[in-house]
């Protein structure tokens, strides 16, 4: 069923309820109890060769949203797991993904970044090839004198389209099934109406990190107040968290200094709107995050992080804006929003992430580290990592299910 205004304000409520009452009580959603983790686990280089492996080769991986490949002909390549990648819209509307290399010598065969075409040239040897992965011509074909059996298209990947996103896994001959991948967090993403933004900025964030490093910052306001202390601390609070989980995916809000008044206010009043919010974490690598800096502003942007080594990572960040753009001035709105965002990440996170991952890799064997209980999205992401890769981490401290 289509999501309506109505179920995307009642999920805000719920959240909302959740946060006043966490207010009013001075509480939050929290672990247990904390969680030990080993140091290792974002400098050791066979455990990043087995997490390259599975999680960005055989894991669905996300590469762009319904709106960026809009219309029939409509392409984009995509290198950032390390395999070679074109993603195409075919004629029928479906989306289709293959590799981005010629069959007659390996060459590369789409160059550019995005664009539209209904047939693909390669540059060396001049091979076309449709969209839909069909060879049309081979240069001289006659003089080859057979050969060609078996190069008659493009080697394909599995492609599947969902909630607004479309999905690959760069590994050719593997089944996607990316039903169960989102299983019971479908509906939340279904919630957010990807299918109904508009692309308005990107940019890449490196980090001289682990990006499992880099990635912790997302989940957890704990530093808001140290790190973020002329940022984002005037706006939203570190003490208190409202927090889902839907498997190894998650859902977590920071409450903002103004609901404070909502405490002896109706609910009537809150004016609370039919947009969805807070930080969304798909497994393995996608941060959703529905918001902006300030409170009152909201937009999508997403952040894709894929390293490059054990201690280097490349976040891809993309705001949209949800609905669409409106006018020149609304352009120029989220724009600005993006700016500020990439300046906090750039500038004070990823400032922070670099120190830290170096400095761990000068401490002893053996050597671990702590997430608190107000870390708890971080210690279940953690451990979902480890599941998945089959490296388990500690026996995992009791949490709140999004169910329960």
């Amino acid at each position: 069923m289509p999501v309506t205004d109505a179920d995307v304000l009642e999920t805000r409520l719920e959240q909302a309820r959740r946060m006043v009452d966490h207010i009013r009580h001075g509480t939050s959603d929290l672990a247990d109890a904390p969680m030990v983790n080993e140091a290792s686990v974002y400098t050791d280089p066979v455990r990043y060769e087995r997490e390259i492996e599975v999680l960005f080769r055989r894991t669905p991986q996300l590469v762009c949203l319904s709106s960026e490949l809009k219309d029939p002909g409509a392409f984009r390549t995509f290198d950032e797991t390390g395999v070679p990648v074109l993603v195409t819209r075919q004629g029928d509307g479906t989306a289709a993904a293959f590799l981005n290399i010629c069959p007659h010598r390996g060459a590369r065969l789409v160059r550019q970044e995005s664009g539209t075409a209904r047939r693909f040239t390669c540059w060396f040897h001049g091979w076309t090839y449709a969209n839909d992965g069909r060879l049309v011509a081979a240069t001289e074909a006659e003089r080859f004198c057979g050969g060609l059996e078996g190069r008659e298209h493009l080697v394909p990947l599995a492609c599947e389209e969902r909630h607004g996103m479309i999905f690959v896994l760069p590994t050719p001959g593997m089944k996607l099934d990316l039903d169960a991948h989102l299983a019971d967090f479908a509906p939340v993403l279904e919630g957010l109406r990807l299918a109904d933004t508009e692309w308005v900025k990107s940019d890449v964030l490196p980090v001289a990190a682990n990006w499992k490093y880099a990635l912790d910052t997302y989940g957890e306001g704990y530093h808001f107040a140290a790190l973020h202390r002329q940022t984002l601390a005037p706006y939203f609070r570190n003490d208190i968290t409202v927090y889902d989980r839907w498997g190894p995916h998650y859902r977590v809000a920071f409450a903002e200094r103004g609901w404070a008044e909502f405490v002896d206010k109706p609910e009537a009043e809150w004016g609370i709107r039919p947009e969805p919010g807070g930080v969304h974490y798909m497994f393995p690598n996608v941060i959703l995050f529905v918001g902006s800096v300030s409170p009152g502003k909201t937009y999508l942007t997403i952040f894709r992080h894929y390293p490059v080594s054990v201690g280097e990572t490349r976040t891809h960040k993309s705001i949209y804006a949800i609905g669409g753009v409106q006018s020149e001035t609304h352009r120029a709105e989220v724009s600005a929003a993006f700016d500020a965002t990439a300046h906090v990440v750039r500038t004070e996170d990823y400032v922070t992430a670099a120190e830290g991952w170096r400095n761990l890799t000068f401490l002893p064997p053996g050597a671990t580290l702590v997430y608190g209980r107000q870390e708890i999205a971080l210690q279940n992401q953690h451990r979902a990592v480890a599941d998945a890769i089959g490296l388990p981490l500690p026996v995992a401290a009791p949490h709140r299910q999004a169910a329960e």
